[in-house]
């Protein structure tokens, strides 16, 4: 069993950037395969990016991809979301995930622990 808890969301202008970091409890966390997933107001979850456990897959969604980067330390227990270059469409509630299977990474469905979730705020 992993917990998750993200931390670093916040208001920031068009153009900015922002980082976010989700923190995992546990002692299996280099097993994991961690995601980023986000929701959009009024809108359904969707994938953002994802990690493989030592780092060798990378994902990422095509409006993000050039813009984000995702990245882990095991020895940390954490994984961030350094987003860059923010748009207003970036708005929504971000959420850290983590799963055991090393396939389907960018399906919602697939991941059995989330966190809570924090929001960003881009303003125009």
């Amino acid at each position: 069993q992993v917990q998750l808890v993200e931390s670093g969301g916040g208001l920031v202008q068009a153009g900015g950037s922002l980082g976010l970091s989700c923190a995992a409890s546990g002692r299996t966390f280099g097993s994991y395969i961690m995601g980023w997933f986000r929701q959009p107001p009024g809108k359904e979850r969707e994938f953002v990016a994802a990690i493989s456990w030592n780092g060798g897959t990378i994902l990422y969604a095509d409006s993000v991809k050039g813009r984000f980067t995702i990245s882990r330390d095991n020895a940390k227990n954490t994984v961030t979301l350094q987003m860059n270059s923010l748009k207003p469409e970036d708005t929504a509630v971000y959420y850290c995930a983590a799963r055991l299977a090393n396939y389907g990474y960018t399906r919602i469905d697939l991941y059995p622990h989330w966190g809570q979730g924090t929001q960003v705020t881009v303003s125009t």
